[in-house]
């Protein structure tokens, strides 16, 4: 079919698969100039009127389902004989070569792929549609490792006629036991084999092997998969629950709706796990029943014929041999349960036909239902009335998929052929189901490890941010947090904390010339303990004339560091050294903590002094001396001094002499 075109339009190229109703190949939109895939029917089936309304419906059903995680269907028509569909065209590999390739995935990507195929079976099983073949070829992982899902080609509206006969639909390792046993299916069916399929990315392999597709199918109705972990010890235990609901026999034990079990896998991935063993509670505990002798099949399955006594027996057959043939006229059986099930849905299916042609010739207008889905209620109404339908009330409903205010639902399905007048039904979504609001709890002070478990509480996940300096937290204890203590948040939101790596250096300022209590404020604001020691100085009184550690030097913030503050000049007694020879009073006047000059001879005698009674510690006393004999000198006071008439004491200082 190389280099035909189709619908003057699409050209076909390379054949990249088939299928048993079609082939695919690689195409070009000659209109768009965009790479397509186009999917035509058999030849040995486009002739059949039921084959071509199959593939119809097919097509109509599959461009009605908007998902990023479902092949998009860009239009469908006829050419001569041919009948065709063009897509989107994927690039990627499907799912079952990558499990092949890579064995099996670690559980965050299990989980993560099967919430993308649950979010598309949601929006399928919302049109009515059950994909019937849910496989991991089936499933198409693209370059930047989401997926689609791809081939309804056995999918069928779950309210529609058409089907396929002659053989059990969808593939022995993944069909529910339903589907083995021919009975009515819903959205559960397409739930077992998203498990299965699940059930192998997590351990590399399917859960029933056997030699052929009904020995495999007869393992799916009587048979309990071995638990993911005893196969791949690295599936933990919430997963598993997981996988294993989506695996029961019983419809009724299975998450009931695609958009409950994606729910489900976002509780798991985001860590709120109270969501998932809920579901891991409701596992039943007693196995499945096998179908024995003489059972009657459920769901309107044809009735097994009851076991025939064996008589003239001329030997005597033993326990074991018995035993052996009793199990072998079981599997017998379950074979015939097989054929007959899937017979008598055929002709159930057949009964419907007629009864819709009887409808048709007896004169009632039929109609096509439009699809509403994916449009404001408004419009949803005046399409309903316009095609000669009774529009139903809106029915308000939570849609984790769906804008506010969109039809998410219809009900019958779009496009089935209806009587004119009848209501259709519809749901309008209210946007996404509203998330448990839950208080963050304050994580300041605690170890990390008290701080998981107050999160993990609050039913939140933690996130340890970058470590950080902190004044006040003792290292190794959480120091801040980006959310607020007693804000409101999504459950199972991240809450990312720190944690304190200590105090930091911090680099001393200057503050020599501040006064006390500016300097004291400013060492504090640095994160520092401020000590205050006191001396006399010529600088006025209460400012800072030192600090230690030096000024520019770095401390660890919270250490101590010292001013000294001064408190003025410190006034000392000045010896009245008049009488005496230069070089005694010049030592008595040093001592005392005061510079001399002496004017005149050093061993002449003092005959006046620039200052007598009191002066300034430090000051400079300038004596004059002159060249005479001395007279007996008094007694020298070189004791402590006399502190001034402010009442500050004294301290000796150094001084010096300088003579003239």
């Amino acid at each position: 079919m190389s280099a035909m075109l189709l619908g003057g339009r699409y050209q076909v190229q390379d054949k990249i698969g088939a299928g048993g109703m079609a082939t695919v190949y690689r195409g070009l939109d000659e209109v768009l100039g965009r790479t397509v895939a186009i999917k035509t029917m058999l030849p040995q089936y486009a002739n059949d009127p039921s084959f071509a309304a199959r593939f119809k419906q097919e097509a109509q059903a599959a461009a009605a389902l908007q998902s990023p995680y479902i092949v998009s269907v860009y239009d469908w028509g006829k050419d001569a004989d041919t009948y065709y569909i063009v897509m989107e065209y994927l690039r990627g590999t499907d799912l079952k070569s990558g499990i092949r390739k890579h064995g099996a995935l670690d559980c965050k990507k299990v989980a993560q792929i099967g919430s993308q195929i649950a979010q598309a079976l949601s929006v399928a099983h919302k049109h009515d549609i059950i994909h019937r073949d849910i496989k991991p070829q089936n499933i198409m992982v693209q370059p930047d490792g989401n997926i689609k899902v791809m081939d309804f080609g056995i999918a069928r509206a779950k309210n529609s006629h058409l089907t396929q006969d002659n053989s059990v639909l969808g593939t022995a390792h993944y069909v529910s036991p339903e589907q083995t046993q021919g009975k009515e299916l819903g959205p559960t069916t397409d739930i077992y084999s998203l498990g299965i399929v699940m059930y192998e990315a997590a351990t590399g392999q399917v859960p029933f092997q056997g030699d052929d597709a009904i020995s495999v199918a007869l393992k799916q109705v009587n048979e309990q998969p071995k638990p993911p972990s005893q196969l791949n010890p690295n599936v933990d235990p919430q997963l598993e629950a997981i996988i294993l609901k989506c695996m029961q026999k019983s419809p009724a034990d299975r998450f009931q709706t695609a958009d409950e079990l994606y729910r489900t896998l976002r509780d798991y991935l985001a860590g709120r796990m109270q969501a998932v063993n809920s579901a891991t509670a409701m596992l039943p505990v007693q196995p499945t029943n096998k179908l024995e002798r003489g059972a009657k099949p459920m769901g309107g399955g044809t009735a097994t014929m009851p076991r025939t006594e064996r008589t003239g027996r001329f030997y005597a057959q033993s326990a074991t041999a018995q035993a052996a043939e009793e199990e072998a006229e079981r599997q017998r059986k379950h074979r015939r349960n097989v054929i007959l099930g899937v017979i008598g849905g055929i002709a159930v299916i057949a009964l419907v036909i007629a009864a819709i042609v009887a409808v048709i010739g007896s004169g009632t207008e039929m109609r096509t239902v439009p699809n509403i889905t994916n449009i404001p209620v408004d419009e949803a109404i005046e399409q309903i009335e316009a095609n000669g339908f009774v529009a139903g009330e809106p029915e308000y409903t939570y849609n984790d998929t769906v804008e506010k205010g969109i039809v998410c639902e219809q009900d019958p399905a779009a496009y089935r052929e209806m009587p004119e007048g009848s209501t259709i039904n519809f749901k309008v979504s209210n946007g996404p189901t509203p998330i448990e609001q839950v208080v963050v709890p304050d994580l300041r002070n605690k170890t990390q490890e008290e701080a998981e478990q107050a999160l993990k509480d609050a039913n939140l996940a933690g996130n340890r941010g970058t470590d950080e300096e902190s004044d006040e937290i003792d290292e190794g204890r959480v120091s801040s947090q980006d959310t607020e203590p007693g804000a409101k948040v999504d459950a199972g939101t991240t809450i990312t904390y720190h944690i304190s790596s200590g105090a930091g250096q911090k680099v001393i300022p200057n503050v020599i010339g501040d006064s006390q209590s500016s300097a004291t404020q400013r060492l504090e604001d640095e994160g520092f303990e401020v000590s205050v020691s006191e001396q006399y100085s010529t600088s006025p009184e209460g400012t800072v004339i030192d600090v230690y550690p030096g000024v520019g030097e770095t401390a660890a913030a919270g250490s101590t560091v010292t001013i000294t503050v001064s408190i003025g000049v410190q006034y000392v007694s000045v010896t009245d050294v008049r009488g005496w020879t230069g070089s005694q009073a010049s030592t008595a006047l040093t001592n005392s903590g005061f510079y001399v000059v002496i004017a005149g001879p050093s061993d002449g005698i003092v005959v006046s002094q620039s200052e007598i009674g009191s002066a300034p510690y430090g000051a400079t006393i300038t004596l004059t001396t002159e060249a005479q004999q001395p007279q007996e000198p008094q007694q020298p006071d070189t004791g402590t001094d006399v502190p001034s008439g402010d009442g500050n004491s004294t301290t000796n200082g150094g001084g010096a002499t300088v003579q003239e």
